[in-house]
């Protein structure tokens, strides 16, 4: 078999991941018997009927585990998947064109590879935006495809310690242990609006779970660095600490409304900057000058007008308040 979808299912009913595994019926120019699905229920008491799996012409495999949150679960698919490649997915997105998986398979077929990055659809709720074209990048799962053989001789794993911005770890983690890396631009995944979704269904999300971006770019760091990849390790530190710095300059973290949160955050920075201030310190200055300017670049687009304190004075305030 080619490739087998893997996708962990917590409170997602069948209404919800019947989108996933009909836009799997529509797709042209590809045989059913190359590709299949993995589904793992992660504990949870909201089960997939034997009935509604066995109605599709595809396979689907489905396993029940104990609760241990998505990036075991994912795990638990990746352990139980045999095709040459994988390609993990969430259970309330879709494919977003009926081409999606000749695509794939095209890339494999025209040079086979160890992880492919595609761009990727957000559906929006926003009256006069119904999509966006999401840029290729490694904060998400979505519109990646793996070598499984790859992940297993490199014990490439979703860190199970990471349940919120998990993605990061695996995606970045995969992406910098192999010179056999694909770029494709044509999006072939829908990420798909639902109210009910982790990310969505509070607008402070991000406000929120800062945190754990922080703590996934711990872990990935600390990865890169057991692997020898100290370049690299340096890179994502760097990045990490210009990100927090640019991020706590927009407007929603500098409302009074929201101290809260920003206290957690610059204290929670402090760690982080502590633990890896020696990387950063030696960190190419040209290197930084770059990583400035993507950020910079980004933020202006995400709402960014003009920091409100320079870095350096950020840092001594996190350094001396917390």
């Amino acid at each position: 078999m080619k490739l087998q979808i893997l996708v962990p299912q917590y409170k997602e009913t069948e209404e919800v991941i019947k989108s996933l595994l009909d836009s799997l019926i529509v797709q042209q120019n590809v045989d059913f018997n190359e590709f299949g699905v993995i589904i793992t229920n992660d504990g949870s008491d909201v089960k997939l009927s034997k009935k509604f799996l066995d109605s599709y012409p595809y396979k689907i495999e489905y396993y029940k585990a104990k609760h241990q949150g998505v990036s075991a679960t994912r795990n638990e698919c990746l352990d139980k998947a045999t095709a040459d490649y994988v390609m993990f997915c969430d259970a309330d997105d879709m494919f977003y064109n009926a081409c999606g998986l000749w695509m794939i398979f095209r890339e494999i077929d025209t040079a086979p590879f160890d992880v492919l990055v595609s761009t990727f659809i957000e559906e929006m709720r926003v009256p006069t935006l119904n999509y966006i074209n999401r840029e290729m990048d490694s904060t998400f799962v979505h519109g990646k495809v793996y070598n499984r053989k790859y992940l297993i001789d490199n014990n490439i794993r979703f860190n199970p310690k990471l349940t919120i911005h998990e993605d990061s770890y695996f995606n970045c983690l995969a992406q910098k242990c192999t010179p056999e890396f694909k770029y494709c631009s044509s999006s072939f995944y829908l990420w798909k609006w639902r109210d009910e979704s982790v990310c969505r269904h509070d607008p402070k999300y991000i406000l929120k779970t800062y945190n754990n971006l922080l703590d996934s770019n711990t872990e990935l760091v600390k990865e890169l660095i057991k692997r020898d990849k100290k370049l690299e390790a340096q890179a994502y530190c760097t990045a990490m600490i210009y990100d927090a710095y640019f991020t706590l300059n927009k407007e929603e973290w500098i409302n009074q409304e929201n101290k809260e949160y920003r206290d957690l955050t610059e204290k929670r920075f402090k760690e982080y900057y502590l633990e890896f201030k020696d990387l950063f310190d030696t960190c190419d200055t040209k290197i930084k000058n770059q990583t400035i300017v993507n950020i910079k670049n980004r933020m202006f687009n995400e709402g960014l007008i003009l920091e409100s304190i320079t870095f350096n004075d950020w840092i001594d305030h996190v350094m001396k308040d917390f």
